[in-house]
């Protein structure tokens, strides 16, 4: 049984993705069931390009959790920054990083491994701050927060985006009712250290929020094979050791006790637009 959220356990991060292909294999399946929701990269240019006050001369552009580089591909594609820097824990992540922008004219985009609560840059040095689907790994989401404030120039601006904490929840029930992880609608939410609900008050803590948007997503997955591609790697789950990793012997127990049917499920996706608190003045 999971006594630590396993997003806000350090013990579990290489667990989680020491190996790119898990999240890869994860994200796929996520992302092939979308049916409503724009792009979240794109959403964050459109965001940009609205409140950035120079958002057509950008010159250093930092997407924090930056995974396996695609804002940061978006980024540079859309925004053309004088220089796009991605940063993430995990080195198998920032290969794969590295590897998605290399067709990106040289020194454009670079990546660096670090600690987003002491961000590796100089204070006042970017013009945009990117924080996408990563401030819920933190059990201190503020002090990154505050590092964000720090390492933004004047006139800069931050985007932070999480999801709801009731993301997916027909996929708890589901799990629940083939017996995979009996508990699976009373775990924890992963996403609640930084999620809908608090993110804006999280942001305000060092920065001035100007815009927040909440968007729902819609995912529709095709059975019970392609809900198993999603969920054999899922962290929220305390699945049997047989299971976990194992997408085709999850999808034999769920055909076995739940027919199979399409699954819909939902996440509200909320984006908060601040900039540093002295931009008021």
């Amino acid at each position: 049984m999971s006594v630590i959220n396993p997003f806000l356990d350090p013990e579990r991060q290489t667990e989680l993705y020491g190996d790119a292909s898990r999240l890869v294999g994860r994200s796929n399946a996520l992302m092939r069931a979308k049916t409503a929701g724009r792009p979240v990269p794109d959403t964050i240019v459109e965001l940009v390009r609205t409140h950035h006050v120079r958002a057509s001369h950008l010159g250093v552009v930092l997407d924090i959790g930056c995974g396996r580089g695609t804002s940061s591909a978006v980024l540079a594609t859309l925004l053309r920054p004088q220089r796009v820097v991605g940063l993430d824990a995990a080195p198998a992540l920032i290969g794969q990083a590295r590897e998605r922008t290399r067709h990106l004219p040289g020194g454009q985009v670079s990546f660096l491994q670090g600690d987003f609560h002491q961000l590796p840059l100089p204070t006042a040095s970017c013009d945009l701050a990117v924080a996408a689907f990563c401030l819920y790994h933190s059990s201190r989401p503020e002090t990154v927060i505050a590092e964000i404030n720090r390492v933004l120039a004047p006139g800069g601006l931050a985007v932070l985006v999480t999801k709801s904490l009731d993301s997916y929840r027909e996929l708890d029930q589901l799990v629940a009712a083939a017996g995979l992880d009996p508990r699976a609608e009373r775990h924890e939410s992963l996403y609640v250290s930084a999620h809908s609900g608090n993110l804006a008050v999280l942001a305000g803590t060092s920065l001035d929020v100007v815009s927040v948007e909440n968007e729902e997503h819609v995912f529709t997955f095709d059975g019970h094979d392609h809900v198993a591609e999603y969920v054999a790697t899922n962290p929220k789950y305390d699945l049997a050791p047989g299971l976990y990793g194992q997408p085709d012997a999850l999808a034999a127990v769920l055909h076995e006790f739940v027919p199979d049917r399409p699954l819909t499920t939902r996440s509200v996706i909320t984006f908060v637009v601040a900039r540093p608190w002295e931009a008021r003045s």
